[in-house]
């Protein structure tokens, strides 16, 4: 197949990571790959190594004229099977340049709501006309999805993004000392930006649930943990001397391999938290809910806990019985590991994507 993408990757490693992974991939299983994104050196070079062409380009808005110019020069002068696009600006322009074009066009969807068919600017997303396929996070976005578009529910499908286990065997462990944390701590982390749909508050109530547990002591990582009403429930906890904020970190991976256990507290609208897939590669178990796609690779009881969404009491429940039984902890790291090794492996993922590419060319 000859694939073209339109991509953001000019971001943090992390961020972009497993999905660069998946063009790579599809070009390591022989695919002709082009990738037009705006991409650092370093990117850059990883690409061309595994065989990717790259085209400089990124949109500067959801309209961007000279984006498409270029994508309808790219696909006039070359016989692409599949166009494939990621995001809000690459997405709109990518539907306007595909149009009078034979080439199937795929896009992503990685988040649950705020998909509406009342809503004009859907139709220049998942909802555009030219659209042929759309590739889902997790089930969870799957049928958010399949609810809303009018016709070829078929062919929005789930592909989990893949990892590689290599990524997380060769993180160090943060010094939790930074933050006064004794080196013997059983330390919870939460690492997500705080606002209401991330359940911060259940998280803070539940850590009051545990402040009889000496050594416990929780991290929270990300921006607005300062802020009302999260402050004045930090001021207020029995754990408040226990409690510590980091604001926005570079090393959150990092931060995790050096904690217990990552509680994601999340109360609505996830698709598939990327701190939960990272924990599962570092070792690190994870409490999370059964909001979004975190339940869907998670294996509840072996590689993590999933609990109901906002119970402090059962989040609660669930670090007290990880800190008093350390085996588990260890078992659970092992199955998680396997997990991303298998099922959620890289190579998984774009073996996935080559199948269903195929498979609305096939359709055709």
């Amino acid at each position: 197949m000859k694939i073209f993408v339109f991509a953001s990757t000019y971001a943090s490693l992390n961020s972009y990571r497993p999905e660069a992974e998946t063009f790579m991939g599809l070009a390591r299983l022989g695919h002709e790959v082009t990738v037009m994104t705006k991409a650092n050196p370093e990117q850059v070079s990883r690409y061309q190594s595994a065989g990717v062409r790259v085209i400089e380009g990124e949109p500067k808005k959801k309209i961007c004229i000279e984006s498409i110019k270029k994508i309808r020069k790219e696909l006039s002068e070359n016989d692409y099977d599949i166009v494939y696009a990621t995001n809000s600006k690459t997405i709109p322009n990518a539907g306007f340049a595909c149009i009078g074009f034979k080439v199937k066009l795929v896009v992503y969807r990685g988040t649950t709501g705020g998909l509406y068919r009342h809503d004009p600017t859907a139709y220049l997303t998942i909802l555009h006309p030219r659209v042929d396929g759309v590739v889902c996070v997790s089930n969870a976005v799957k049928e958010d999805v399949r609810q809303r578009v009018w016709k070829k529910k078929d062919q929005v499908v789930t592909i989990y993004k893949g990892h590689n286990i290599q990524w997380y065997q060769d993180v160090v462990s943060a010094d939790l000392s930074e933050f006064n944390i004794p080196k013997e701590s059983f330390t919870v982390i939460c690492a997500v930006n705080a606002r209401p749909s991330k359940g911060i508050s259940v998280m803070l109530e539940a850590a009051n649930l545990l402040a009889d547990l000496p050594n416990l002591q929780l991290l929270l990582v990300g921006r607005n943990m300062d802020k009302k009403p999260y402050s004045d429930l930090i001021a207020n906890s029995k754990m408040r001397d226990r409690i510590h904020l980091t604001g926005y970190r570079h090393d959150v991976p990092e931060l995790v391999k050096a904690s217990s256990v990552l509680v994601q507290p999340s109360i609505s609208g996830e698709g598939l938290p990327r701190a939960v897939m990272e924990a599962m590669g570092l070792g690190t178990p994870v409490v999370i809910t059964t909001t979004g796609g975190g339940k869907e690779v998670v294996d509840n009881e072996k590689s993590g806990f999933v609990v109901p969404v906002k119970s402090p009491q059962a989040i609660a429940e669930k670090v007290r019985y990880l800190y008093h039984h350390p085996e588990i902890v260890q078992m659970m790291t092992q199955r998680s590991e396997e997990k991303i090794r298998g099922e959620l492996s890289a190579e998984n993922t774009a073996v996935n994507y080559a199948q269903y590419f195929k498979k609305l060319i096939l359709n055709d």
